[in-house]
């Protein structure tokens, strides 16, 4: 184990991700002395600077200089001339999920794991137990609503954490209790089948040992969870904490929530889309678990000011909206696509930027029928997040995907941001949303096209 006392000085690498730059916050609430490096500079950076964190901008042996421990994130390779400085010098390097592990065993800590809906679910859970004096410490995957990192430490005796399943070190976290929202295929490779995939997530739900809060309405959540002690969300019977009407609005859903038969109240979730529905009562649910009433839990959801790139409204120009939403996977792309169909616009321009060449070489043809609740749908070519292209995968394959599946569907390939720009331009009208999806740089797309229908 890390040990992290308060009179170390880290240093981390890739420090302006989101993993990172939350593990930087939590270090300075520890008492450490931080310092990190990143290769651009960015945002994220400056509110790191704001809080103590010494931070540099590119990578450079001398900088790991002084240092008791270095981290680097995944996007950090061994080659990283930092990483080889520490190894001269006897620092020890440590992988991210080394260093969050170390966190979680200083507190009793609830992990909310999942392919789908885990950041939402852990910031609601989060602001929850805020709202009602727990006084958590916290680390989630995303910006916050008001452009803050998403993490905390403090002196209360709960953290909660995301816990990122992507290379498999979530089952490291210390873990005393759990929630999880779903399982589906997802960051496979040769040796990594998706049988090995549902064995992880079986041994983390074997970890929570004080309590775990599985989603009902997903099969694959309940299968690894099987023969574990857990307690039920969703809105079929089956479930402890039920969703037992909802109403759908452009901003938020309303419904009523029962536990095991008895009416607990009204909810409120300040977002749209049953997919945030189901996030919001996994979170009602681990609270009330914990001891929060639920009236309690409700009041504090009703007040959920959400994360970045999750549904979040970008602005208007022309009589369109502008809204982003980090869905990349196909369930992830249904329902956001669901959720902004309810909203009575009218139409739904959709934008959608497949992320990684291995994702869109495993996944590409199951998008086939994510964009039935769009009326109009232009695919971009693939964002690599560092990945080497892999010869015949592109963006062409959702395409082709989508068209062989829907021959009649208004769907347009345009490679480049800067083609999909252009054709927004053309094609909006007022009265539409526009909806980017994705996990890489599409979210820079509605600022361009902001503008240039504001300036038209």
């Amino acid at each position: 184990m890390v040990d992290l006392h308060p009179a170390a000085r880290v240093h981390l690498l890739g420090v302006g991700g989101a993993g990172m730059s939350a593990i930087a916050v939590v270090l300075r609430g520890l008492g450490c002395s931080v310092s990190g490096s990143d290769s651009d500079s960015t945002p994220v950076l400056d509110r790191l600077r704001d809080i103590g964190v010494e931070v540099f901008v590119g990578h450079d042996a001398s900088q790991v200089a002084g240092a008791d421990i270095v981290a680097r994130s995944t996007a950090v390779g061994r080659d990283n001339p930092e990483v080889a400085a520490a190894r001269r010098a006897g620092i020890p390097v440590y992988r991210r999920a080394e260093i969050l592990a170390a966190i979680t065993g200083m507190r009793a800590t609830v992990a909310v794991a999942g392919t789908h809906g885990k950041t939402t679910t852990a910031a609601m859970l989060s602001q929850v137990l805020m709202a009602v004096g727990a006084d958590p410490g916290f680390a989630v995957g995303a910006a916050l609503a008001d452009g803050g990192i998403g993490a905390r430490w403090s002196s209360g005796p709960l953290f909660v954490v995301e816990a990122d399943e992507s290379d498999g070190t979530f089952g490291e976290l210390v873990v005393s209790r759990a929630v999880l929202t779903n399982v589906e295929p997802d960051h496979l490779r040769s040796d990594r089948t998706i049988r090995e995939l549902e064995a992880e997530f079986s041994r983390f739900c074997e970890g929570a040992v004080d309590g775990l809060v599985v989603c009902a309405d997903d099969p694959g959540a309940m299968r690894v969870s099987a023969g574990c002690r857990r307690v039920l969300y969703g809105t079929g019977a089956e479930a402890d904490y039920r969703w037992r009407s909802l109403c759908r609005n452009r901003r938020s859903t309303l419904g009523e929530v029962s536990y095991r038969g008895d009416v607990l109240g009204p909810v409120t979730v300040p977002m749209p889309g049953d997919h945030n529905a189901l996030n919001a009562l996994a979170a009602l649910a681990m609270a009330c678990e914990l001891g929060v009433p639920a009236s309690d839990a409700a009041a504090a959801l009703a007040g959920f000011m959400g994360v970045s790139r999750r549904f979040e409204r970008r602005g208007e120009a022309g009589g369109v909206d502008f809204i982003d939403d980090y869905a990349h996977l196909p369930t992830e792309v249904a329902c956001a696509l669901d959720a902004a169909a309810q909203g009575g616009w009218q139409r739904v321009v959709c934008v959608f930027q497949p992320h990684r060449y291995s994702r869109t070489s495993q996944l590409g043809s199951t998008f086939a029928h994510c964009f039935e609740a769009a009326d109009q749908v232009i695919i971009t070519d693939v964002y690599p997040a560092g990945e080497p292209a892999i010869p015949g995968v592109s963006g062409e394959l959702v395409w082709r995907s989508v068209k062989e599946a829907h021959p009649d569907s208004n769907i347009a390939y345009a490679p480049r941001l800067e083609d999909a720009a252009d054709y927004l331009v053309d094609v909006l009208q007022p009265g539409d949303l526009c909806l980017t999806l994705g996990a890489g740089d599409l979210t820079e797309v509605p600022d361009w096209v902001i503008t240039r229908l504001s300036e038209a």
